[in-house]
């Protein structure tokens, strides 16, 4: 039994938005020599996702797949987007305070509880079979990784780790 682990980062700017990372988990795998097994994508970021998706070929403006777009404004309604304090519990003074002393973090970064909760919903992670040598997706299927977190551009990571032979 082979276990392999490989990481990627990506630059996410300030707003909700998914990132096709299906050709990066096709490489892992086939350069991992896996034949059948099964491939995890993971992402350690409590405010994002991970998720497997038709592709939508067409795309809003910022380049958004239209089908993740529908994603978005279904969430929006279902959870709708954190815009000012005391909307939600989460953050709360505590969570403020430590976030500017321990990691020097404006407190409107704190606005996220939406990206959080959708993220909890979604899913952090999508484990897909290997067969042949490829993750097995369907004739549409691409994974995407979603930041949720709408405050401020950042570098997130996705961790990706393959189990087979």
């Amino acid at each position: 039994m082979v276990a392999l682990s490989h990481s990627f980062t990506l630059s996410t700017p300030a707003r909700q938005d998914f990132f096709d990372v299906t050709d990066e988990v096709t490489r892992f795998v086939a350069e991992s020599g896996v034949a059948e097994g099964v491939v995890l994508a993971f992402t350690p970021h409590t405010s994002c996702c991970i998720l497997i998706q038709e592709e939508s070929e067409d795309v809003t403006y910022y380049g958004t797949q239209l089908l993740l777009q529908d994603t978005l404004n279904v969430f929006a309604k279902i959870v709708p987007p954190a815009r000012h304090e005391g909307q939600y519990l989460h953050p709360g003074p505590i969570h403020i305070k430590n976030a500017a002393e321990l990691r020097g973090e404006h407190p409107s970064w704190g606005l996220n509880t939406d990206g959080h909760i959708m993220s909890s919903i979604i899913g952090r992670s999508e484990s897909v079979p290997v067969r042949d040598g490829a993750p097995v997706l369907g004739e549409f299927g691409r994974v995407y990784f979603g930041d949720l977190d709408a405050v401020r551009a950042r570098e997130r990571t996705v961790v990706l780790t393959i189990l087979g032979e």
